[in-house]
């Protein structure tokens, strides 16, 4: 990026010009496969028939992000596919419309930085209104001028806290931005003007550099350093301590005997994690003393770890209480340093530690890992994850979600 160029006219440009070659578009597809399962593994959830206000683009949102089960982009700690996949295929957008979107929320999350992720926002809400608005445009085939605008006028939107985690008001503020970015992509197709140094300045104002904004002239590939895939169904900052407990054999251990356990870890790895005594499986996805209680007593943990009756279960609240979280200093992303947990029962300890957990970038998923994920999600709908795919994806949320409730006196949302 030139010092004359702003970021959005940077972004834009490279947006308009962008080609997908062979390991992009493996991306887009592995992203709407995983997206779309997800979404659809959701679709009995409570708070889909509690949105049905919301236009259909937000509900795929909702749902795609509800269960926390959505794939994460680790440098600028943002779900980037649950907001992009739903804006590409509700704006009759493809692989390249994903990439488009998914590169530049990429790009101005990381350049958002750490700092912004780790003062309390929500960096998939704050990027993602301006991820979804540049997807939606180049659905459209818009122009570099167009994109641009798109991204400006979907600043207003651009907010969401972490204190939102744990609740329905996480995948609600998910859907709000991703709905919001749409519009603001339908004003600027419509004709709608904005200056575009309004992106810098949001950027400055949110505690970001638009210094950081990777140049974009020849970026490759679409999505830096990729997207880690979930292997259980929970915020990322958990997939490493299970994981963890789950390789060295500790839940051979019975849950009964134990007396004592203490998980040490940087403390920038626990920066989500803000329920440490839950009581809701919302509350659960988000506290790491719950995560190793139900990784003890369930192994491999899936839907039925995450529900409210399997927080409240004694077994699980006794050993909730035994966690002892010891954090050191420092660590600027989800998988900083190594998580280790001692487990300790009478004159017996066992230590688990663990780097890098299975869905990384760096350890993608095995075949049977992500043929498991998506067999739990798909179970029931009679889907094969053979049917999932670009041209039939939205017909599938349509027809699988709850529908959106008739139209009052709300305004139209542009096209």
């Amino acid at each position: 990026m030139s010092r004359t160029t702003g970021v959005a006219e940077s972004l834009a440009g490279w947006a308009e010009r962008f080609e997908a070659d062979d390991e992009d578009l493996a991306l887009a597809d592995r992203a709407l496969l995983d997206t779309v399962s997800v979404g659809l593994a959701a679709r009995d959830q409570p708070i889909l028939s509690i949105v049905t206000s919301l236009p259909e683009v937000a509900r795929w949102a909702v749902a795609c992000h509800i269960l926390d089960f959505d794939d994460l982009h680790l440098p600028s700690t943002t779900h980037i596919s649950t907001v992009c996949v739903p804006a590409a295929l509700a704006s009759g957008g493809g692989p390249r419309a994903y990439l488009a979107g998914a590169g530049v929320m990429a790009r101005l999350g990381t350049a958002l930085g750490w700092e912004h992720y780790s003062r309390g926002w929500h960096a998939t809400t704050t990027a993602g209104a301006l991820g979804a608005a540049v997807t939606a445009a180049v659905a459209a085939d818009a122009p570099a001028d167009v994109i641009a605008a798109a991204m400006s006028l979907a600043v207003p939107a651009a907010g969401g806290v972490q204190r939102a985690f744990g609740t329905d008001a996480k995948s609600i503020q998910v859907g709000l931005a991703v709905d919001a970015g749409r519009r603001a992509a339908g004003l600027a197709l419509a004709g709608a003007t904005a200056d575009p140094r309004a992106v810098d300045e949001w950027l400055r104002l949110l505690g970001g550099r638009p210094d950081r904004v990777e140049a974009t002239d020849s970026a490759r590939p679409a999505v830096p350093d990729g997207l880690a895939i979930k292997i259980y169904p929970c915020c990322y900052a958990l997939q490493r301590p299970i994981s963890a407990l789950l390789e060295a054999g500790a839940t051979s251990l019975d849950p009964a005997a134990l007396r004592r356990i203490v998980v040490r870890t940087p403390a920038g790895t626990v920066a989500p994690l803000v329920h440490h005594r839950p009581q809701t499986g919302l509350e659960g996805k988000f506290s790491l003393e719950y995560a190793v209680a139900a990784t003890l007593l369930d192994g491999q943990t899936g839907f039925a770890s995450f529900t409210d009756e399997a927080v409240r279960r004694p077994a699980a609240q006794r050993l909730v209480q035994l966690v002892e979280v010891e954090l050191s200093d420092g660590g600027d992303g989800l998988l900083s340093g190594r998580v280790e947990i001692e487990l300790h029962s009478a004159g017996t300890s066992t230590v688990c530690d663990l780097r890098l957990p299975p869905g990384a970038p760096q350890r993608p998923p095995t075949g049977p890992e992500l043929a498991r994920k998506l067999e739990d999600c798909l179970s029931g709908t009679g889907l094969d994850p053979a049917a999932i795919t670009w041209d039939s994806a939205a017909a599938l949320l349509h027809h699988h979600l709850p529908p959106t409730a008739p139209a009052t006196s709300s305004p139209t949302s542009p096209t």
